[in-house]
């Protein structure tokens, strides 16, 4: 008798040991709907579920080691940081003028080059 008890007890456990299984059945179309409501012929309408016990069913499928696949997409991380650009640009400026300052002998020479050319060019269009 104690044995037909314990078995009965154990079934009864057994099956409602998951009970937001049966909740997740009945508001699968609200959840899919968006975490705080949707546009509906022009209205906002607020799911039928409240996010306090959505989040407690949330946490209960989770907890369970089951999926969770209403949660909205995450959006791109914000990379504009805060503060003056000069002062998170200074570094650079000082890096590329040094590289600039390096090749300044170069850039003078076809500097000079290109206006001795033209100088030429003028000449002979002259003569």
């Amino acid at each position: 008798m104690a044995g037909k008890a314990a078995k009965s007890l154990a079934k009864a456990v057994g099956d409602y040991q998951y009970p937001w299984r049966e909740k997740l059945v009945k508001y699968k179309d609200e959840l899919s709907k968006g975490v705080w409501g949707y546009w509906e012929l022009g209205a906002w309408k607020p799911l039928g579920i409240s996010a306090r016990q959505r989040a407690r069913l949330r946490k209960e499928v989770l907890l369970a080691g089951e999926d969770w696949p209403y949660d909205p997409e995450r959006k791109e991380m914000r990379t504009k940081r805060k503060g003056h650009k000069c002062d998170r640009i200074a570094a650079e400026k000082r890096e590329n003028t040094a590289r600039l300052m390096q090749e300044m002998p170069k850039m003078l020479l076809d500097h000079k080059k290109r206006r001795w050319e033209k100088k030429m060019k003028e000449e002979d269009k002259n003569k």
